[in-house]
């Protein structure tokens, strides 16, 4: 461990005792994988998925990230097992494609893009590539039409390595609003976590959480945590919760630390207002233990450690927190470098039983 409390070299032997990594990104070798699972007319039209706005002016991923022989960026399983499974021992990888389907102002069409990434996904990374059974798959979906999206989420239901539903946090609304309710009904019915992943918000049909747009990409990509923020108010005070007892959310890369200071001011605004959302029958930060994680990635890390280790003491990251790398992007958080020390209670937990236990995945070794 160097003065700065990291997790370095000499304790990399730590990771071996269990890792899951909440959010790695496998990515097409071309986009006609992905149209070979489309029928037309929306084979023709698919000329990929990305942002056309707000990208990394620098870099998207990681400058060693390229794997042999030219192949794109997360396409090729066995140099992702090089660099990524083995180099840090995980026991298990929890797949989240990038489609940017929401972003469609066309909701059949973006439905036929998350159904084609569903088949592409189940056919490679989780069926051809995954002889070892390390990767688990996240169940893409089009937010924007929710009995859509309920049928595709029950159409993978009961893939053995399908282990969560994902969408994009841009949105036309906060979602704990009813109109998304068939999908949260259909997640409840075949006990999947709903995960939300940054990327196409104010893109497309999708508002900011922001007063506008802002210029540049550091502004648009420091402030995504606001409609995460947004998100999670708008489930803990709509109630959802209560109508979905056994609803899960999982919140990845979206930060973590604002997490506490949010919780203290929503409590504060629920004693005096309560009567206004009278399904509310807990305190909002009471909810969190039972129903919503978050992933580690971005990791807010300010020169001093201890900081960092009273903002996890007060989120409870022992019990809500899972580590994530979000391989292969540029600002990949490693397992033995991104972290300070932690007590080895909150260690096995965060880096491993928190999500073993929320996606009910075994304790053996994927491989």
């Amino acid at each position: 461990m160097d003065a700065n409390g990291l997790m370095g070299a000499t304790n990399a032997h730590r990771v071996t005792r269990g890792l899951i990594d909440c959010d790695v990104h496998p990515t097409p070798k071309s986009i006609d994988e992905i149209r070979f699972y489309m029928k037309q007319p929306w084979r023709d039209r698919y000329q990929g998925s990305g942002r056309s706005i707000f990208g990394n002016p620098i870099h998207w991923a990681r400058l060693d990230a390229q794997p042999p022989g030219g192949s794109a960026i997360g396409s090729d399983p066995e140099f992702m097992r090089e660099q990524l499974i083995n180099e840090y021992g995980h026991d298990y990888a929890i797949l989240l494609p990038r489609s940017f389907c929401n972003l469609q102002p066309d909701p059949d069409f973006g439905t036929a893009i998350a159904a084609a990434y569903n088949e592409w996904l189940a056919d490679t990374w989780l069926g051809k590539y995954n002889h070892d059974g390390v990767f688990k798959g996240s169940i893409t979906i089009n937010h924007h039409d929710p009995h859509a999206a309920a049928k595709e989420i029950e159409r993978w239901a009961g893939h053995p390595h399908f282990v969560q539903v994902m969408t994009d946090s841009g949105s036309r609304a906060p979602f704990g609003q009813r109109q998304y309710y068939p999908i949260y009904e259909a997640c409840e019915r075949y006990n999947l976590p709903f995960a939300i992943h940054p990327g196409t918000d104010g893109i497309g049909i999708n508002e900011l959480h922001s007063p506008g747009y802002p210029t540049h990409y550091i502004e648009w990509h420091t402030c995504i945590s606001l409609g995460f923020q947004a998100h999670l108010v708008s489930f803990i005070t709509e109630g959802v919760f209560e109508k979905f007892p056994n609803f899960k959310v999982v919140f990845v890369e979206g930060g973590v630390s604002w997490l506490p200071t949010l919780m203290w001011r929503l409590d504060q605004e629920y004693k005096a207002l309560r009567f206004e959302v009278p399904w509310v029958k807990r305190m909002p930060s009471e909810y969190l233990r039972d129903h919503v994680r978050m992933c580690s990635q971005p990791l807010e890390r300010p020169e001093n450690d201890k900081y960092l280790l009273q903002i996890f003491e007060m989120m409870d990251a022992e019990h809500i927190l899972m580590f994530s790398s979000d391989y292969p992007h540029w600002d990949f958080d490693s397992p033995t470098r991104s972290f300070p020390k932690l007590p080895e209670p909150m260690y096995q937990r965060v880096f491993f039983e928190n999500a073993r236990d929320f996606y009910n995945l075994s304790s053996e070794k994927g491989r």
